[in-house]
């Protein structure tokens, strides 16, 4: 099956949902966070579809690049999704299901860009 559109790949929908889970999750943070954690935890989750999807559009070559900046998006949120959690700033339900969401997304990415990078080679 050949995907038409960055929407129909599965790392994109789980990180478009990722992002409002985050967005949600970050709202009850405490107010002197707003533009420390939150800000910071708001611009990684971001990071990973808008990275998808410009890179998608862009074409094979970039593509790969974009997806590695993506990946990268994954662990820089995974550090601060741990961190919110231990200094008690969201539910730990809340972690659980962004931390997961997140590693999802993670290994979707990492297939991807194994498989960009195999049929890219001469």
């Amino acid at each position: 099956m050949k995907i038409s559109s960055y929407q129909e790949l599965e790392a994109y929908k789980k990180s478009y949902e990722l992002v409002k889970q985050i967005y949600e999750m970050t709202s009850t943070f405490p107010k002197e966070e707003v533009y420390g954690m939150v800000s910071q935890m708001r611009r990684a989750s971001i990071s990973i579809p808008t990275n998808i999807a410009e890179g998608y559009m862009r074409g094979s070559k970039e593509y790969i690049q974009f997806l590695k900046i993506a990946l990268g998006s994954t662990a820089e949120l995974s550090t601060l999704l741990t961190l919110s959690r231990d200094l008690k700033f969201c539910l730990v339900s809340d972690f659980e299901v962004s931390f997961g969401l997140n590693l999802e997304i993670t290994k979707l990415l990492r297939t991807y860009v194994n498989k960009l990078t195999q049929y890219a080679r001469p």
